[in-house]
């Protein structure tokens, strides 16, 4: 049993360690998606996937202006990257 427990918090640990920002702000104030998107594009990325993360801040798969994978958090009001994996 404890072992079961053990597991079970370790897990939960390690999933707070892979887990991206998050972003507060209220979702009045987000910057509209298709705007966002455009705006990522016109700095050269180019997006694979979108998508809202766990943490309410927008969070993009796709590639850089040099082809390079990139998994990037932005700032759903302002469109700033925060975190980059």
């Amino acid at each position: 049993m404890k072992s079961v427990v053990l597991s079970a918090l370790l897990l939960a640990v390690a999933g707070a360690a892979v887990a991206g920002p998050a972003c507060n702000a209220p979702k009045e104030k987000w910057m509209p998606e298709a705007a966002f998107k455009k705006d990522v594009e016109a700095q050269g990325y180019q997006i694979k996937t979108f998508k809202v993360s766990k943490g309410q801040c927008y969070e993009i798969y796709g590639t850089d202006k040099a082809g390079k994978k990139v998994e990037i958090y932005f700032d759903p009001v302002s469109g700033k990257a925060i975190e980059q994996k």
